[in-house]
């Protein structure tokens, strides 16, 4: 096996975060390179998740290292591969919308129909102001407060658009408890956001 050596020449060791950051910071096309090298793997996962093909996956991957260039100043992002797997994702939607509107996947509209019964629309002001980056701290809030087991099959299949049978294999558990996980989650974000004064 092929050792993954990194531009500064350490071999097997990845560059921490904050380092790849502050390369964009100098904007040192190095940047590119190093989060290629330690998060490349894991947006083409993501990007096959949504689009289910390699060619668009890997334009949506190599999109989202341009989008990561030119937002990064004036970002600054604490957490890296959350902040450049959220770009992956929206670039990933965006281009599935583009290339197949009308014949969007089944699970796709389940997933969007589910969230839809607990969480506003974030494209515009909601409830005296509130955007859809404050709903989304509201999100990672509640999250954070989820048992393991919630949190993990939660994210699995709205984060990373899991089907419930591939979250039941994955954790060993039964596709009747994951529904049920689920459905109770969402009815716990319903309840969280309303008494955050948010509702759908």
């Amino acid at each position: 096996m092929e050792e993954v050596i990194s531009t500064h020449g350490r071999k097997g060791v990845p560059m921490e975060d904050q380092e790849i950051v502050q390369l964009f910071w100098e904007r040192s096309e190095t940047a590119i390179k190093e989060t290629e090298i330690k998060y490349g793997a894991k947006l083409h996962h993501l990007a096959m998740k949504i689009l289910n093909s390699r060619l668009d996956a890997e334009e949506s991957v190599n999109d989202t290292f341009l989008e990561t260039w030119n937002t990064i100043p004036p970002e600054k992002p604490d957490y890296f591969f959350a902040y450049i797997a959220k770009i992956c994702r929206y670039l990933s939607f965006g281009k599935l919308d583009w290339r197949n509107a009308k014949k969007r996947s089944a699970e796709l509209v389940s997933l969007t129909s589910e969230m839809e019964l607990c969480i506003p629309d974030p494209s515009s002001e909601i409830d005296e102001g509130r955007t859809g980056e404050e709903i989304g701290q509201l999100i990672n809030k509640f999250l954070s407060v989820l048992s393991e087991e919630k949190r993990l099959i939660f994210m699995r299949r709205y984060w990373y658009t899991d089907s419930v049978r591939s979250i039941s294999e994955r954790y060993g558990i039964s596709e009747s408890k994951v529904k049920t996980t689920l459905f109770r989650t969402r009815n716990d974000l319903k309840e969280f956001l309303r008494k955050e004064g948010v509702t759908v």
